[in-house]
């Protein structure tokens, strides 16, 4: 297989579908899937047939954006973006026939004006689509059309046109940093487990997601699982391994599909297994469910649950790329950080350092969730304000009420106020907030939202997903939670609330786990710039 070979399924591709002039897209992503999508899209083919539109096509496509507003469906030429289709929202079925004539290439038609939602508005336009500029354009289960889009091109460009120094410089160059809430420097990554000795190595794609309102991984998965499995093929082949690992929880069966879905054909195609692309390099790919464990989301526990043993995490050195799984070298990125390979090889480390910040490149997948407009998916520079993203991009808070807080980087971030609304959203400047970036959930709220319930609902969170291995995270999160209860029913007093802010510094520094140790953020920082609810609360107060 190699790059003539692709643009030769590419070729037959683009032959297949040569008489489609309109493709009317239905989004097929979680959100979209669980209001009807699948009837929507029986609904359309059978509108096509009965009007007799022989050069339009009815397929599904990757998540939209705007989760909130599903079912989505798109009108568009062959190849269009959203930007250049006629969207529209929340449709019915009984909506399929207006949108199929709004469909036809024989006359001008006039769009269903009711159903319209704008594409010239800031939620599409202030956008920058990296990882997710395939979602909303492909069919997630088509191989050739993801080949069709330049998919598995990187892949090819890498393995018979550079060798693997070459790659890990090449991302190393681009700056890009660990997308699952860390920030490692990902080429840093990469060549610390490339210089480990030994024949076996592995490369893990952590998509075990577990952040209250983010839903990021999942939506990447569903609508262009290709992308990730090029990502790691890519990886696997700059530091020198020859298995890799899916660790994904099992709440997302549609994702777990269409992985095995893109797992199969890739495998049909010789992109994954022996002497991929004619060459030395193996490389399989394997799915192993999670059970849900919040934990499991760090590496160390990660490891252990793949390895059949409880998800619990252990100190650290050695680290992963020195004794990983089965005590081998292994490479553990997210699911994003694997999305973002295939455009930085196609385009090159310094296109991809060009956007974002000095230290924070790139750009970034946003869940956009709670009391906000535009709730779902966004992809932005880094750098952009959280002002932007919430009142611009996600069309601010509905019912004209005023914003008071957003929690971000979620039981493991803290909650920015309004204060600071114009801050840069990138690694460094949310740390001087109190909260961090995390995977990139964000749960906005409203006037109405009590601080200290909120910082008692993640500290519930962290309570009851901690494993309970180290006794700062297993009775520190319980007692704080109690305390957090007592203010909230007006029962605390100040000796209480001091003993609440010592008890979030010796879970911070004593905890084993990133769990234990980032558990406090939502407190101290809803501490930090809302104290005066605290005080309310306490007796007699």
């Amino acid at each position: 297989m190699n790059l003539d070979d692709l643009e030769e399924i590419a070729r037959g591709f683009r032959e297949e579908t040569s008489a489609v002039r309109r493709e009317v897209r239905v989004c097929v992503a979680t959100a979209c899937h669980s209001a009807g999508a699948e009837e929507l899209i029986a609904a359309l083919k059978q509108a096509q047939k009965d009007q007799g539109l022989e050069q339009c096509a009815v397929k599904g496509v990757g998540c939209m954006g705007l989760c909130s507003m599903g079912p989505m469906v798109a009108v568009a030429e062959p190849g269009a973006d959203l930007r250049e289709s006629t969207i529209y929202k929340e449709v019915g079925l009984d909506d399929t026939t207006e949108i199929m004539a709004s469909a036809t290439v024989e006359q001008p038609a006039q769009p269903v004006e009711r159903l319209m939602c704008p594409n010239d508005q800031p939620f599409f336009t202030r956008q920058r689509w990296i990882v997710r500029e395939n979602s909303g354009v492909i069919d997630p289960d088509s191989f050739k059309g993801y080949v069709a889009i330049g998919g598995y091109g990187p892949m090819v460009q890498a393995l018979t046109e550079m060798t693997p120094t070459e790659v890990i410089a090449e991302i190393t160059t681009s700056g890009l940093r660990g997308r699952g809430g860390g920030g490692y420097p990902t080429g840093l990554k990469w060549s610390t487990v490339a210089k480990m000795p030994g024949e076996q190595k592995y490369v893990i794609c952590n998509a075990d997601e577990g952040d209250p309102g983010a839903f990021m991984d999942r939506a990447i998965l569903e609508s262009d699982p290709h992308r990730v499995l090029e990502g790691m093929a890519i990886a696997a082949y700059a530091v020198g391994a020859n298995k890799g690992y899916i660790y994904i929880r099992a709440e997302y069966p549609l994702a777990v599909e269409r992985l095995k879905t893109a797992i199969r054909k890739a495998k049909r195609q010789g992109f994954l297994g022996h002497h991929i692309c004619d060459t030395q390099f193996n490389f399989d790919i394997e799915i192993r469910l999670g059970a849900g464990a919040f934990v499991c989301g760090e590496e160390t526990a990660l490891m252990a649950s793949i390895e059949g043993g409880r998800g619990h995490p252990h100190p650290r050195p050695p680290y992963p790329a020195e004794s990983g799984l089965f005590g081998l070298p292994t490479l553990i990125n997210n699911v994003e950080t694997y999305a973002n390979i295939a455009p930085i090889i196609r385009e090159g480390g310094d296109w991809f350092a060009g956007i974002g910040t000095e230290r924070s490149k790139g750009t970034k997948v946003f869940a956009l969730a709670g009391n906000i407009v535009n709730g779902g998916l966004i992809e932005v520079d880094m750098g952009t304000s959280l002002r932007d993203i919430i009142e611009v991009i996600g069309g601010g808070i509905p019912d004209g009420k005023a914003f008071k807080a957003v929690q971000t980087g979620g039981p493991s971030g803290g909650c920015v106020p309004a204060e600071h609304l114009d801050i840069g959203v990138d690694y460094d400047s949310l740390k001087t907030l109190g909260t961090m970036m995390g995977s990139g959930g964000m749960i906005i709220m409203d006037e109405t939202s009590n601080m200290v319930d909120v910082a008692r609902f993640f500290m519930e969170f962290c309570m009851d997903e901690s494993c309970g291995k180290c006794v700062p995270c297993r009775t520190g999160t319980q007692q704080m939670h109690a305390l957090l209860d007592k203010i909230a029913k007006s029962n605390a007093t100040r000796d209480d609330l001091a003993l609440l802010e010592e008890l979030c510094e010796v879970v911070r520094a004593t905890s084993l786990c990133g769990l234990g140790q980032s558990a406090p953020n939502p407190v101290m920082s809803t501490l930090r710039y809302f104290r005066d609810e605290y005080e309310d609360k306490l007796a007699g107060g």
